[in-house]
């Protein structure tokens, strides 16, 4: 029996060791990571104890900016194809949220959606920004209807992406983000962190799997590689989730677009509807081919949308 056991035991070690071989990997520096990611026009300006990783972008005249706030575990980089289309004509800013990119952890090890609108307000006034359309995926969606009820006077209009908020219906979940949520395994994690988790994760917010690029996973890997960011998406994933302004959101006054994929599997049309439902004066867009991401998975077609509502 103890030879067994000892058998036994020496196969646990050689099988984690093998799994550390194959799928530890160590943070990537700033330094690493700039020269792919932070190309002209990236800017970094301190803020919070945080370098913070922006673009900003386009018409610098531009009485009323649009204001691009990303998801969980993405980056600004989610909106270049919007970017450089509303460039052209509006001044265009965005931001990699503290815990992903290359912006890092918060300090504080704070993750709550308050510390993220009060990032979000120190943010805009270091950029000037005092009126501004406001726009948010998932995650930054959720910041982005919360700062509103909290700054009103700031937003002119709201475009919420696929945005979190209600409790959600999902009917598929990224892996990383069940992983994350798990005791152990989650400390695992943080320095394991297997490249095809990432690409299913990806391919989990995707309705059209044939979308997805080499180059694209490979950005969102080396993003979630920045020194700090796994542990910090751990921090983000295991928040208390919080209701108790759900029943504000028929406050907002500002002109709403409602933007979703259909086939969104993470935050599914059931929160478009409950969007569509409360807010006093929004519209409602489906998006019949795209998931949880369409900016980044069907740019063309959500942003003919984005430049109506703009419009009118």
């Amino acid at each position: 029996m103890k030879k067994i056991i000892k058998v036994l035991l020496f196969s646990l070690l050689g099988l984690v060791i093998l799994i550390c071989i194959l799928f530890g990997y160590t943070d990537r520096t700033i330094d690493d990571l700039q020269s792919k990611y932070a190309t002209i026009p990236s800017q970094f300006v301190a803020l919070d104890g945080m370098n913070v990783h922006y673009r900003d972008e386009g018409d610098a005249l531009d009485s009323l900016p649009i204001v691009l706030i990303h998801g969980t575990a993405s980056s600004l980089h989610t909106f270049d194809t919007w970017a450089s289309s509303l460039k052209k004509n509006k001044r265009v800013l965005r931001m990699d949220l503290p815990a992903f990119g290359l912006t890092g952890p918060f300090p504080d090890r704070n993750y709550s959606i308050d510390h993220y609108v009060n990032f979000l307000e120190d943010f805009l006034a270091v950029r000037g920004i005092k009126h501004c359309i406001l726009a948010g995926n998932s995650l930054g969606g959720q910041i982005a209807w919360r700062f509103t009820l909290k700054k009103p006077a700031m937003v002119a209009k709201l475009i919420l992406i696929d945005a979190a908020g209600y409790p959600k219906e999902s009917t598929s979940e990224p892996i990383a983000f069940k992983m994350a949520k798990i005791p152990v395994i989650n400390k695992i994690l943080s320095f394991i962190t297997p490249r095809f988790v990432v690409k299913f994760s990806v391919e989990n917010v995707y309705a059209d799997k044939s979308k997805i690029t080499e180059s694209l996973i490979d950005r969102y890997f080396d993003l979630t590689l920045r020194a700090g960011n796994r542990q910090a998406f751990v921090d983000r994933m295991n928040v208390a989730y919080d209701t108790g302004y759900l029943k504000k959101i028929n406050g907002i006054q500002q002109k709403t677009l409602v933007l979703w994929g259909e086939k969104d599997a993470l935050i599914t049309t059931a929160s478009a509807q409950r969007f569509h439902d409360d807010l006093p004066n929004d519209t409602l867009v489906i998006l019949k081919n795209s998931g949880h991401v369409p900016m980044e998975e069907n740019p063309t077609e959500s942003l003919r949308a984005v430049l109506s509502f703009i419009e009118q």
